[in-house]
């Protein structure tokens, strides 16, 4: 009985994803909109949260290595940034897996069960959504605490202004910044419109279009955006 419960979902799963990506192919223009803008939103406000935390910091002493910048650049440096990204992207990703197991198939599960177990697969569903929520929440947060302390630190180190060095950045890391939350803007979208069926084929699409722009932007990171930090410290 078990083992066809999970056959049901997983059908049932595979087909939610099937008709989405279907859906999707017909018109994808709303629905990639909505995660671009939702993901421009993120990506700004975590910035502004870096510039700010940067501006009330005190510059670590401890100069800052930056391939490019005081330490060759190597396609090594390249790699070694995609794989911290891809760490990140892959964390979000996982977050719209979760939603989708969380949202859509533990309540079709519960169907399949009686008494204890299926309490069990009804309350599991909020309690998953809720540790994603608190999961992603904390990431930002370190994210922005520990990307304003280096923005700090490295600002004070070219001798220029936290505003202009984030200005500087921009080039490689609002793509970038885009790119890693377009899974966790996919999630929030289908979050609020109780779509949780579809966060599956989301999670394919949006690691999908973030993987060639993070291979460009780690690029951009280690090769041109040195260039352009030289430049503003004069």
């Amino acid at each position: 009985m078990r083992a066809r419960a999970n056959d049901l979902v997983l059908v049932q799963g595979i087909r939610d994803t099937r008709t989405t990506l279907a859906g999707w192919n017909r018109d994808p223009g709303p629905v990639l909109r909505a995660w671009l803008l939702g993901s421009l939103a993120i990506s700004v406000l975590l910035l502004l949260a870096v510039w700010m935390i940067a501006a009330i910091s005190h510059p670590d002493p401890t100069p800052i290595l930056l391939p490019g910048l005081n330490e060759k650049a190597t396609l090594g440096s390249a790699a070694h940034v995609l794989l911290r990204n891809s760490l990140v992207l892959a964390l979000h990703a996982f977050a719209c897996v979760a939603g989708f197991i969380a949202g859509s198939s533990l309540p079709l599960t519960a169907t399949q069960h009686t008494g204890t177990w299926r309490w069990i697969h009804e309350k599991a569903g909020p309690l998953a959504i809720v540790f994603v929520i608190c999961a992603t929440t904390f990431s930002l947060c370190t994210q922005a605490f520990a990307l304003g302390g280096a923005a700090s630190t490295l600002s004070a180190q070219l001798g220029i202004s936290p505003g202009l060095l984030v200005l500087g950045l921009l080039p490689h890391a609002l793509p970038e910044l885009v790119a890693l939350f377009l899974p966790l803007a996919a999630w929030i979208i289908a979050s609020r419109r109780h779509e949780w069926d579809q966060l599956l084929a989301a999670t394919f699409v949006t690691v999908a279009i973030a993987a060639p722009v993070l291979l460009v932007s780690s690029a951009v990171e280690v090769y041109v955006t040195p260039h352009l930090l030289r430049f503003l410290a004069g």
